[in-house]
């Protein structure tokens, strides 16, 4: 065994097939040298009945003095009961970002997710998280590494906050996969970006507008029956788009909407007799389920919104999404003087904290109800004559000149 120095390193012949050269001073560190060429530094130990390899680097990129201390440095930790070699080859078979994205979505979005929620998942993950974290091993991501992804996408912070929350959600099932050790998520501690949430309502007076504008599409045939009503029944019952967009006929059942499944699961939806004559007036196919059908056959229609951006802008409510017809609802059912548990109810809202958001819009309706009141309570009570003020104009109690009065002084007899 030669002691490994630059001198005896470039002296030694090239072998036939690959050998090693050990290190005089420091047991087990060595020299691999290939028929080519290559020189690589090692070290070798025995762990758990077995010899172990760990490559250190190759001869040129580290000195021969480096490439010792780093050996040093795994004989010490071999000493501990570590074994590097077992964690470089465990590192070596973890899978990348890309194959747990697939497995995250196969395992446990299709499974566990609604339809809506899996197209959400499947674009955070194809467009944001594959790019950037892909050909990452699972190991390797950093809470710097998902810290400065969230912080790239500061422009976009709903979107930034909910690839975020599909990271986190990902993360942790990688820990009980055993992909990663647990504690490790690197989402942890990272705060989200303030969301401002959207209220904009249209009132009585501007769903009127938006009532003439749907039966002027309807009367010039620029949109369709099934699209006309489509909107009519978002408008008269507060449900979600996918709601109304998939429900069938089947699911109509007396003067309600039973769905089978929604955001928030089974709910039954109470149809108002606006709402029931809207029904009326669709087509009812005996080869299609759907209320609002399409263009496929026994499919319901595809697409709402290019519709309803031409019919936004013909009423000139430009920036009016589709969701704001539910805040309408509920923001018009408030200002009639509905409660909020009942619009949570009429919404499907499975926690009161959600429909919460509407308070501020229900104190016009509880200012009116007291309103109503004390002007019944006027009608009702004959007000006592009030007696008049003991003290002067407005109850201020007048005080003493802060001069002492001197007369009065003298009679009592004080001196001056």
């Amino acid at each position: 065994m030669p002691h490994l120095n630059k001198r005896t390193i470039d002296a030694l012949p090239l072998p036939a097939q690959d050998c090693i050269h050990f290190d005089d001073e420091v047991k087990g560190f060595g020299l691999r040298i290939s028929p080519h060429g290559v020189k690589t530094y090692l070290v070798q130990y025995r762990a758990g009945g077995r010899t172990r390899r760990v490559k250190i680097g190759r001869h040129g990129t580290l000195t021969v003095e480096e490439a010792r201390k780093r050996a040093r440095e795994i004989l010490g930790l071999v000493a501990k009961g570590d074994n590097p070699a077992a964690h470089i080859s465990a590192h070596r078979r973890a899978p990348r970002i890309s194959d747990a994205c697939e497995r995250f979505f196969q395992e446990h979005v299709l499974l566990r997710c609604k339809p809506s929620t899996q197209g959400e998942y499947r674009r955070a993950l194809d467009l944001f998280i594959k790019p950037k974290f892909g050909a990452f091993k699972v190991v390797d991501v950093s809470r710097s590494d998902i810290a400065q992804f969230h912080h790239d996408n500061r422009a976009r912070p709903y979107q930034a906050n909910r690839t975020l929350g599909v990271l986190s959600k990902m993360f942790n099932l990688m820990e009980v996969w055993g992909l990663r050790p647990d504690g490790s998520n690197p989402c942890r501690h990272i705060p989200k970006y303030p969301e401002r949430k959207r209220e904009t309502f249209l009132d009585l007076p501007q769903l009127a507008v938006l009532d003439r504008t749907l039966q002027a599409c309807l009367a010039d045939g620029s949109e369709s029956l099934q699209v006309v009503g489509a909107f009519y029944l978002l408008i008269h019952t507060g449900c979600r788009l996918s709601e109304i967009q998939f429900a069938k006929w089947s699911y109509v059942q007396g003067k309600s909407l039973c769905l089978p499944d929604s955001k928030t699961g089974a709910r039954r939806i109470p149809l108002s007799t606006q709402a029931l004559e809207v029904l009326v007036s669709l087509p009812n196919l005996p080869d299609n389920d759907y209320l609002i059908v399409g263009d496929i056959p026994g499919q319901p229609i595809t697409d709402l919104q290019k519709p309803w951006r031409r019919i936004r802008a013909r009423a000139g409510f430009d920036s009016l999404r589709i969701h704001d017809l539910r805040h309408s609802f509920a923001s018009n059912a408030l200002q009639q003087g509905v409660d909020l548990f009942t619009v949570g109810k009429l919404l499907g809202h499975s926690q009161m904290q959600t429909t919460m958001r509407y308070a501020h819009i229900a104190d016009g309706a509880l200012q009116k109800a007291v309103n109503t009141l004390g002007e019944a309570l006027q009608i009702a009570m004959t007000p006592a004559p009030m007696p008049p003020p003991t003290h002067p104009a407005n109850n201020v109690i007048q005080l003493r000149d802060k001069q002492p009065d001197r007369t009065a002084a003298t009679r009592l007899g004080d001196s001056p």
